[in-house]
């Protein structure tokens, strides 16, 4: 793709990724590369290739490197040290008036505190996009100084931006943040991984499933707070109720602390007897292959116990795939009843089991054509990236005067 030449931009921001959620940071780089801005993309390896890191008015800084999991703990050790070295090196050198915070890097309390305080030294105005509000809720690692950590963080920078309104009361509430500090966008949707021709059948053939078939699909990391035990439990109750039920599960075990709940995942799989009918691939899903699974499903569950907000959700939603997910954090804002999906009550398999039965004869299951175009132009109105990015931009104007 050729683009423009670069003219003078008055204004300098620099997007720190930490080598994460590449959908999301490349997502919303491609939207602001449009604004009247100069962008420092600090990314990772992954990133470097992508199209809009070429832009004249993106400078790439690929100060993560390379992040392959299976690398020696020695490694990881070094690479970790080095990449803050450079990030701060980066920092204290920058012509950057602007620092968005897209995640944090691998020391949480660290980059909330110490970090923030050498931004602010050296005069950064600092923007943080907080996916959650407090995510140590989410793990079961939340401590004293996890909260002492986010409330300083939370007071320091001058501006945050969340997805839902319910987050953003959860920060006044929670941490006494003034209502002004804090904007709402939408979660931009997923547009970056690849959707080629490939038709449901074809998907299915790929996955060795039939054409008639009634298939579920659990998609993403593997960890406690995602309730899949209740999934499970569903399917089991579901047994003789529905036809050719089947159930895709898709993803990694998040790290090494969650093999435990995975091995009860897989004993409860056993024990109700669902070996045959449940299909695991469960490793890393790389971008090429996420449609095959997408395609083939009939239908995303999300039994989450604690999130506020999901971007599977919203990659479903931009393959036409309708969602049945758990009533917790914002996630009903996100769906539709009975036209993008149905919502369940959390920790509830006999609620969950009801809404699968309830959905596959429902038009959103009969009319499976029309329902995913009238759930991708749900999204493409309501989650474009166009709209993150003009609410974005706008906030860093407000911070340059």
């Amino acid at each position: 793709m050729d683009f423009p030449e670069e003219k003078k931009k008055d204004l300098r921001i620099a997007l720190l990724t930490a080598g994460k959620d590449p959908h999301y940071a490349l997502g919303l780089l491609s939207a602001l590369a449009y604004e009247d801005l100069h962008i420092d993309f600090i990314g990772n390896d992954m990133m470097e290739d992508a199209c809009f890191t070429k832009r004249p008015d993106v400078s790439y800084f690929n100060l993560r490197g390379d992040q392959r999991g299976d690398a020696p703990f020695g490694e990881k050790v070094f690479r970790i040290l080095r990449y803050y070295g450079r990030l701060l090196a980066y920092a204290f050198q920058s012509d950057a008036r602007i620092f968005h915070i897209l995640w944090l890097n691998k020391f949480h309390f660290f980059d909330k505190t110490v970090v923030n305080i050498y931004y602010k030294l050296l005069r950064k105005k600092l923007v943080y996009t907080a996916h959650n509000v407090n995510a140590g809720e989410r793990d079961n690692t939340d401590g004293f100084l996890n909260r002492i950590s986010l409330r300083f963080m939370y007071s320091v920078v001058d501006h945050i931006f969340v997805h839902t309104d319910r987050m953003k009361q959860k920060i006044v509430t929670d941490y006494k943040i003034d209502t002004g500090k804090i904007s709402v966008i939408p979660f931009g949707v997923n547009n970056m991984i690849p959707n080629s021709d490939m038709t449901k059948g074809a998907a299915r053939d790929r996955l060795g499933l039939k054409d008639n078939e009634k298939v579920m699909l659990f998609f993403g990391n593997i960890a406690p707070y995602k309730g899949l035990e209740y999934l499970v439990s569903a399917m089991a109750a579901l047994k003789g109720r529905i036809d050719g039920l089947r159930l895709i599960i898709a993803g990694r075990v998040k790290d090494h602390h969650c093999q435990d709940y995975w091995g009860r995942i897989q004993q409860s799989i056993d024990s109700n007897g669902l070996r045959r009918t449940v299909l695991l691939h469960i490793r890393y899903v790389p971008d090429k292959d996420v449609e095959v699974f997408l395609k083939a499903a009939d239908v995303l569950v999300l039994p989450y116990k604690h999130i506020f907000q999901s971007g599977v959700l919203f990659l479903a939603y931009n393959f036409g795939l309708p969602v049945i997910a758990a009533d917790v954090g914002s996630i009903r804002d996100s769906i539709t009843d009975g036209e993008t999906g149905f919502v369940f009550r959390a920790e509830d398999p006999a609620d969950l089991a009801d809404k699968i039965y309830r959905f596959f004869r429902s038009d959103l299951y009969g009319s499976s054509e029309e329902s995913a175009q009238k759930i991708m132009k749900y999204v493409n109105d309501n989650n474009s990236w166009s709209t993150v990015s003009k609410t974005t931009y706008g906030i860093y104007q407000s911070l340059n005067k």
